[in-house]
């Protein structure tokens, strides 16, 4: 803006608002379609209350896109009423799973292509080969390791460590208290009958 502003540029203040404010809208956008779409495959496979799987005629989970609108509201409230408590762990806990979800996928995709040639697989039948393997997700790991030591020394981001890895193995100890070692939970099969209208659920 500043930049904008020392060329002579006129009204540079507002389009840079506009182009920020766009860039958040689209962002909480993204964020809200992708926690509805997160209950509803939680609840698909039995991880939550089925009333998360209904669908309106059109496809849309309104019920499980309602209850992300109120998180969301709940945590902008909470980022006004309280900075310095609640969203600080909301936004430490965002923070540390933006590296755990990469730690997660690439360790995922290096155990699975191990497993599928075990099994008596053939790499060149998968749709995407990975090239350089195992060297670029054992790489990838490393990064996001190296990523994670680095939080833990700076004490300006030790919380987000703090905060996500006790969130983390809350959640595991849940699991694995309710469903026991060994097993993914409950599954279900997708009802596509169970549709619901707007006017139902607002």
């Amino acid at each position: 803006m500043t930049v904008f502003s020392g060329l002579g540029m006129p009204y540079a203040a507002d389009i840079m608002n506009f182009v920020i404010i766009t860039a958040l809208l689209s962002a909480g956008n993204s964020g809200l379609f992708s926690c509805g779409g997160m209950l509803f495959s939680l609840a698909d496979e039995g991880h939550a209350p089925k009333a998360f799987r209904r669908v309106t005629r059109r496809g849309i989970p309104l019920i499980a896109l309602g209850v992300s609108m109120v998180g969301g509201l709940a945590s902008l409230l909470s980022s006004v009423m309280a900075a310095e408590t609640v969203y600080l762990v909301l936004v430490s806990i965002a923070g540390f799973a933006a590296v755990g979800v990469w730690m997660s996928i690439v360790a995922s995709h290096f155990f699975h292509r191990r497993a599928f040639v075990r099994d008596g697989g053939y790499v060149t039948t998968l749709p995407y080969r990975a090239p350089f393997f195992p060297f670029v997700p054992l790489l990838a790991f490393a990064i996001c390791l190296i990523s994670l030591i680095g939080q833990a020394i700076d004490p300006n981001q030790v919380v987000a460590l703090a905060f996500g890895l006790a969130f983390v193995a809350g959640c595991y100890l849940y699991f694995r208290l309710r469903y026991g070692a060994g097993k993914t939970g409950p599954r279900t099969a997708v009802d596509h009958s169970s549709t619901i209208e707007e006017s139902e659920v607002f």
